[in-house]
């Protein structure tokens, strides 16, 4: 994806980019390239494929959901920023949270975040079910791209979603996941949408599944988050 087809793709999704943001998007290119030499961040590393796999990829969140009316957002497992600090470069309203269990890659973001000169964003190096315990019912939206199992995920988004608000994983193919119903209703979550359709160019699957907080969940952590590998899509 060219950058020519990455600004006409976003504008299927509402999106129309600054000259700031078309910039910004480019030097965590350059940044994200750069670690990449002494840092496992990603397999994806060509320019074009990068705006289509990540970039374009994140974004496609607003397929579901408005995130000009969002307020706090967090994402779990975030590893290089995807989909959070893309979300935070074009939604600069965002207030956005990225955790990960791995200090190297929370050093890699602040570097980016300093870099940009982003404000209201904040990367932090946390077990996920230690900051579900510490930071509950905070967020408006949690999201995850391409961490775990969606039943799995639930348990530790359900913690951090506020009332009324909504955890939003963004997944490739769903076949071989273990159904998440049981975990919904334990959980007090609904699936509000599930959105199916094929990233463009390599037509790939892609999942949206946006549920929604019903009300309060008291929830125990059985496994460790941060055991949990980040899964290709």
């Amino acid at each position: 994806m060219n950058l020519n087809s990455f600004i006409e793709a976003l504008k299927e999704l509402n999106i129309t980019l600054t000259d700031q943001q078309l910039d910004e998007l480019e030097q965590y290119y350059e940044l994200l390239v750069e670690y990449n030499k002494v840092m496992n961040l990603t397999g994806i590393t060509e320019k074009e494929e990068v705006y289509l796999k990540h970039f374009y990829d994140s974004l496609t969140i607003c397929r579901v959901i408005d995130l000009s009316k969002v307020n706090t957002l967090c994402d779990i497992g975030t590893g290089a920023g995807f989909p959070g600090l893309v979300l935070k470069i074009v939604f600069p309203n965002l207030k956005v949270t990225l955790v990960d269990s791995l200090q190297k890659r929370i050093n890699f973001l602040n570097v980016v975040i300093e870099n940009l000169g982003l404000n209201d964003i904040e990367a932090i190096h946390y077990r996920i079910e230690d900051y579900g315990i510490t930071h509950r019912e905070i967020f408006d939206v949690v999201t995850a791209r391409a961490v775990a199992a969606t039943n799995v995920l639930l348990e530790y988004a359900s913690a951090l979603v506020k009332v009324g608000g909504y955890f939003i994983p963004l997944k490739g193919k769903l076949d071989s996941e273990p159904s998440f119903e049981n975990a919904c209703g334990k959980l007090n979550m609904v699936l509000e949408k599930q959105d199916t359709f094929l990233l463009p160019i390599e037509n790939s699957s892609r999942n949206i599944l946006k549920f929604k907080k019903e009300k309060i969940t008291n929830i125990k952590y059985p496994r460790k988050f941060s055991d949990m590998k980040k899964k290709p899509l």
